[in-house]
């Protein structure tokens, strides 16, 4: 079992950046693909970003390439989402969540851990 607690968000300006925090207690990550997924009101859970577990692989939404960056510190435990040029499209409720299997999946579902969310919001 592994806990997972999201920090950073907040309220920003278009164009501005925000860095995301996921820290991992009860188990390394090294065991699980991470990846970071946003909800905005009244819609679904989405995709952003995922890493694999030994950082070789990463995969972004097409929505935020070249702004988004997607790391991890195995040894500190830690997951994060450095976000860059940020836009009102861009605000949710941003989850850190941890996968047994694969490099790093683009469904929810595939998820066996989830954090409680962080909120980010982008005003225009």
């Amino acid at each position: 079992q592994v806990q997972l607690v999201e920090s950073g968000g907040g309220l920003v300006q278009t164009g501005g950046s925000l860095r995301l925090s996921c820290a991992a207690s009860g188990r390394t990550i090294s065991l699980y693909a991470m990846g970071w997924f946003r909800q905005a009101p009244g819609k679904e859970r989405e995709f952003v970003a995922t890493i694999s577990r030994s950082s070789t692989t990463t995969d972004y939404t097409d929505s935020v390439k070249g702004r988004f960056t997607i790391s991890r510190d195995n040894g500190k435990n830690t997951v994060s989402l450095q976000m860059n040029g940020l836009k009102p499209e861009d605000t949710g409720i941003y989850f850190c969540g941890g996968a047994r299997y694969g490099l790093g999946p683009r469904n929810s579902f595939e998820y066996d851990y989830w954090g409680q969310g962080t909120q980010v919001t982008v005003s225009s």
